[in-house]
C-alpha cells in the first residue's frame, strides 16, 4: 500500500514538474513575441520620423516659394499640421488632398518613399503651365516640362505611351495650353487609383488622422 501511494505522489509530483515545464515553455513563448512588437513598433516610429522629415522639406521649400512669391503683397503663409477632422477629409476625394498645401505636401513625400514622385511633379508643372499667359513663357516652360518629363531618358520621365509623346513633341512646336492635357490626366488617374489608397493607408496618414487624447488638466480648464 506504501508503495503504491509513494508511487502515485512520484506521478503526481512528476505531472506537476511536466505543467511547469510547459508553463515555462510558454513563458519562453511570450518573451520571444516581445522583441517582435518591440521591433514592430520601432519600425513604426521610424517610418513616421521619415515621413515627418521629408514632409517638412517639402513644406520648407513651398513656404519659400510662396515667401518670394508674397514679397511685394508683404504676405507669409506658414503650413500648420491639420486636425484630425481636416486630415480625414483627404480621404473624400483625390481633389481634397492635392487642394490642402499640407495634404499635397504630405502626398509628395510619400510619392518619394516609393520613388514615384516625378508623378506628382509633373502634375504640378502642367497646372503651372495652363496658367501661363505669355505665349513666350508657354513655350518655354511647354519645352522644359518635356525635356524633363517626356522625353525618352528624361531625368523624370513619366509613364506614357510612345504615341502620347509623339503628340506631345509635335505639339510643344507650336505651344498651347492644351499640350499636355492627355498625359495630365492620364498621370492623375494613376495617381488617384494606385498611390492615393495606399496613402490613405499609409502609418503617417493615421497618425494624422488620430485624435489626440485630452488631458485631464486640458478638461479642468
Amino acid at each position: 500500500m506504501r508503495s503504491a501511494a509513494a508511487g502515485g505522489a512520484a506521478r503526481h509530483g512528476t505531472a506537476r514538474h511536466g505543467t511547469a515545464r510547459h508553463g515555462g515553455r510558454m513563458e519562453r513563448g511570450r518573451r520571444r513575441s516581445e522583441p517582435e512588437d518591440t521591433d514592430k513598433g520601432r519600425m513604426k516610429r521610424t517610418i513616421i520620423k521619415d515621413w515627418k522629415t521629408r514632409l517638412s522639406y517639402f513644406l520648407q521649400n513651398s513656404s519659400n516659394s510662396n515667401k518670394r512669391k508674397s514679397k511685394k503683397a508683404g504676405k507669409h503663409r506658414n503650413y500648420f499640421r491639420p486636425s484630425p477632422e481636416e486630415a480625414q477629409l483627404w480621404s473624400e476625394a483625390f481633389d481634397e488632398l492635392l487642394a490642402n498645401k499640407y495634404g499635397l505636401a504630405a502626398f509628395r513625400a510619400f510619392l518619394k518613399s516609393e520613388f514615384c514622385e516625378e508623378n506628382i511633379e509633373f502634375w504640378l508643372a502642367c497646372e503651372d503651365f495652363k496658367k501661363t499667359k505669355s505665349p513666350q513663357k508657354l513655350t518655354s516652360k511647354a519645352k522644359k516640362i518635356y525635356n524633363d518629363f517626356i522625353e525618352k531618358e528624361a531625368p523624370k520621365e513619366i509613364n506614357i505611351d510612345f504615341q502620347t509623346k509623339n503628340i506631345i513633341a509635335q505639339n510643344i512646336q507650336e505651344a498651347t495650353h492644351t499640350c499636355f492635357s492627355v498625359a495630365q490626366k492620364r498621370v492623375y488617374s494613376l495617381m488617384e487609383n494606385n498611390s492615393y489608397p495606399r496613402f490613405l493607408e499609409s502609418e503617417f496618414y493615421q497618425e494624422l488622422c488620430k485624435k489626440t487624447p485630452i488631458s485631464r488638466a486640458a478638461q479642468g480648464t
